[in-house]
């Protein structure tokens, strides 16, 4: 007779178990990395201190250095490091400590203002000193659109864009062919080799490039302005002009974040049209051949406000441009902490469905950069300007030795999880043994994928609640062994009574880890540092143990069952129905002495 279809096949499950072990083998050879990622106390790290800054000189306040520490923290685990610290140090003070080594990128990204403005360009010339005398400012033939100081703008290399009838073009960054003459000229001429080679894709020249913008100062009227753009030069320096980052500002001299073709521009901006504030969401996008792009880019999503601003500085450019295609003031450039990372003209009308993009040239503008800025400005600007103290390596000597000593205790509790269950299990010890060297597989593959997918890094923390775990996963065993025992003790045949002590001990391994489970949770949410380590590790070994013991352990023993010396109850088995009687009738014969006595 042919057994019913629903009979359990152990034989298929721990397939099945040795598949995914070999696929996620398979993932973390294909990640590159086979060895798990050290947290700062285990690998050392970098420290460093930054400093806040104020206008007066004087100790800010206490809820902008607070506010300042959690977008800090929301940037460096939103770069996928882990164990990272970020805490405050007095009162103008906030140290950070991220792990492992040439940390220098997550350091500098995380002490980023990050300040983002959208202004309208009134000027653009090459970033070198000019020796015109500016000549006085004259009104405004093209529409100047209206000025307003409560907006703020995107962030590196943008292009924006909002729907397929209304883009920014050129894409990338749109630099002005004035950049081609080493100097700025005072006539309106166009001179005759402004053949730059900056021209966009279309072949359309770019604003200015038939006359130096940098000459015509129409409708800017802060001389001061005029005379710092004059004499800015781009070339040296760390290229932020003073108060180019200051949004109450109504004009603004900046140079560009970028060089591009061994030339920086230099711009005259208006007033703030739409700030960082504005925008409620930042992805990096890859590039996007159909559409003409060549490079990574950051998608920004604006709120309600923002949106509205930006679709008026659109059109107030798309007028300019309409009135004169050579323009500056057809472009909006885009600020970050002070610096023009794009300047596009808007060429096909106003955008306004809320959205813009940000880009730039393929070989700067790569997948790590655009990642990087999209997390910087996901999480708002820092109310604080923070400058580098200091910036030290940190020693891993102290954790070696504690890691050492941690895995000294890890191998003794093994050992004794291992002779016990040889003693008391005997050959059934096996299968427990067995189902710890699974699980520890599963569990080292694990922590080395995400180290390398999400920045996981193992530290003192984890290793602790990973040695804790090995008593979860025995106790998970033992539930079902003492189940299967009982149901031999009552006289049931081996093979039926692997499956009836396994749905009676499932319910009990289950509601114990899930209890497990929700602790580490709970303890992960609302604890800090290495408290919540240890309860990540804790939550991760618990569902490890679920699918140890549902996909290894149970189909383990059942296949066992199936041979003749587990079968029939080999005295050294652990499964011996005499002995285990035998047992079961001294414990009643003492009982019942006990009984009488009393």
């Amino acid at each position: 007779m042919a057994p019913p279809s629903t009979a359990p096949k152990p034989g298929r499950t721990l397939l099945a178990l040795f598949a995914i072990l070999v696929v996620l083998s398979g993932v973390a050879v294909w990640q590159g990395q086979m060895t798990p990622k050290l947290g700062l106390d285990l690998a050392g790290g970098t420290t460093v201190t930054l400093t806040a800054k104020t206008a007066s000189g004087k100790n800010p306040p206490a809820q902008q250095m607070d506010q300042a520490v959690k977008i800090m923290t929301q940037r460096v685990n939103g770069l996928g490091v882990s164990d990272a610290e970020v805490a405050k140090q007095g009162s103008n003070n906030i140290v950070v400590n991220v792990p492992g080594e040439g940390q220098g990128r997550v350091v500098s990204l995380i002490g980023t203002t990050a300040k983002l403005q959208f202004r309208q360009v009134f000027a653009v010339a090459d970033g070198k000193p000019s020796t015109a005398a500016p000549p006085a400012p004259a009104p405004s033939a093209s529409p100047t659109g209206k000025a307003k100081d409560d907006g703020k703008s995107p962030s590196p290399s943008a292009s924006p864009s909002a729907s397929a009838s209304a883009s920014a073009t050129p894409r990338g960054r749109a630099l002005s062919g004035a950049l081609t003459a080493p100097t700025p000229k005072p006539s309106g001429a166009a001179s005759p080799s402004a053949a730059s080679p900056l021209v966009p894709p279309s072949g359309q020249p770019l604003p200015g490039q038939q006359q130096p913008p940098a000459q015509d100062y129409a409708g800017v009227t802060d001389k001061a302005v005029i005379q710092q753009f004059e004499a800015l030069n781009c070339y040296t320096g760390d290229r932020r002009a003073p108060g180019s980052n200051d949004p109450n500002r109504k004009f603004v001299a900046a140079c560009d974040q970028d060089d591009e073709g061994g030339q920086i521009a230099k711009y005259i901006l208006g007033p703030v049209r739409v700030l960082g504030e504005n925008v409620d969401g930042a992805n990096a996008m890859p590039p996007n051949s159909q559409q003409g792009q060549a490079s990574w880019s950051v998608s920004l999503d604006f709120d309600g406000k923002g949106g509205r601003q930006f679709g008026e500085v659109t059109t107030d450019a798309y007028g300019a441009y309409q009135q004169d295609p050579n323009s500056p003031r057809a472009q909006v450039a885009i600020i970050l902490d002070g610096q023009v990372v794009s300047a596009p003209s808007i060429r096909e009308g106003a955008i306004t469905g809320g959205t813009a993009s940000i880009d730039g040239p393929p070989d700067s503008f790569n997948q790590r950069y655009a990642t990087d800025l999209a997390n910087v400005l996901k999480y708002g600007a820092l109310p604080l300007e923070f400058t580098q103290s200091s910036i030290d390596e940190v020693s891993s000597t102290l954790g070696s030795d504690q890691l050492t000593g941690g895995l000294i205790a890890g191998a003794i509790g093994l050992g004794l999880v291992v002779l016990y269950c040889m003693f008391y299990y005997r050959g059934l010890g096996l299968v427990a043994v067995s189902s710890l060297i699974v699980a520890s597989a599963i569990t080292y593959v694990s922590v080395v994928i995400l180290g390398e997918g999400m920045g996981f890094r193992l530290s003192l923390p984890h290793i602790i609640g990973l040695i804790v775990s090995i008593g979860i996963t025995a106790d998970s065993f033992i539930v079902y062994f003492e189940r299967l025992r009982d149901e031999l003790r009552a006289g049931r045949r081996l093979r039926p009574s692997v499956e009836t002590a396994w749905k009676r001990a499932r319910r009990t391994i289950l509601v114990a880890d899930a209890v497990t489970f929700l602790a580490a949770l709970v303890l992960y949410f609302l604890a800090v540092g290495g408290v919540a380590g240890f309860a990540f590790a804790m939550g991760l070994t618990t569902l490890i143990d679920i699918i140890v013991v549902f996909f290894f352990t149970k189909p383990l023993v059942a296949l066992l069952s199936r041979t003749n010396f587990y079968g029939r109850g080999h005295p050294l088995s652990g499964l011996d129905p005499r002995k285990l009687h035998r047992v079961t009738q001294k414990q009643s014969a003492a009982t019942a002495g006990s009984s009488q006595e009393a």
